[in-house]
């Protein structure tokens, strides 16, 4: 075991908790919009709406992180950090990465988020609309806050998903956990069984406490029937 200590671990799992972490926030709040607009009264939005998750949903995730590498930064030459960076092919290639996860995710945190606003009462936004409220307004007041109570624990499934998928973006040179996984096998190749297992244990101590605590959290913010 003493190889081990000849390799970054702590350092890649922080990249993927990293990944993990903003790809989260940006799923959520893209996911949300996209749930808006699935139950959107404009036709457009729907359609929208419908299709992006359709497509993404249905394209390999490998797919989208390559492709946003490929066809955003080698293509389109957009950069998502300084280029004066001395580290920003590391940087750009992270937020590449991170933009990859969150299209991805997002198409998953909208549904999720879309069966938990169909199971508020129609008579809640009816009595918004009745109060003069909007259709943001009563999404966002009324609608919104109750969908997401009953919708912890498929969330928490999501994210616990996200964690395990950041492993793709080692294929556009990101050094997270997967990435060095693949370097030390190659290095080490007479101990394919200790470094899966190290790995394997790395990524359940990241998602197991996830799945507990959101899982709590899910059973204290239960809607009571």
């Amino acid at each position: 075991m003493d190889f081990l200590s000849r390799y970054d671990l702590l350092g890649a799992f922080w990249v993927t908790v990293q990944l993990t972490v903003f790809s989260a926030i940006g799923s959520l709040v893209w996911g949300t919009v996209l749930a808006a607009m699935r139950v959107s009264p404009v036709p457009l939005m729907r359609s929208f709406g419908t299709a992006y998750i359709n497509l993404v949903r249905n394209t390999p995730l490998t797919l989208v992180i390559i492709g946003a590498s490929l066809g955003l930064y080698s293509t389109l030459g957009v950069a998502l950090v300084e280029r004066e960076s001395p580290t920003f092919i590391e940087d750009n290639n992270f937020w590449l990465a991170v933009l990859g996860l969150v299209v991805y995710t997002a198409t998953f945190v909208c549904e999720s988020i879309r069966s938990g606003i169909n199971t508020v009462p129609a008579g809640q936004a009816e009595a918004a609309r009745a109060l003069g409220l909007g259709f943001g307004q009563t999404l966002g007041i009324v609608v919104l806050p109750q969908a997401f109570r009953s919708v912890v624990a498929p969330l928490a499934s999501v994210l616990i998903a996200l964690t395990k998928n950041t492993t793709v973006a080692a294929a556009i040179g990101v050094a997270e956990a997967a990435g060095l996984m693949k370097e030390m096998i190659e290095n080490e190749s007479d101990k394919i069984l200790v470094v899966f297992g190290v790995f394997a244990v790395g990524f359940v101590l990241l998602t197991l406490p996830t799945g507990l605590l959101l899982g709590w959290v899910a059973k204290k913010m239960a809607v009571k029937r």
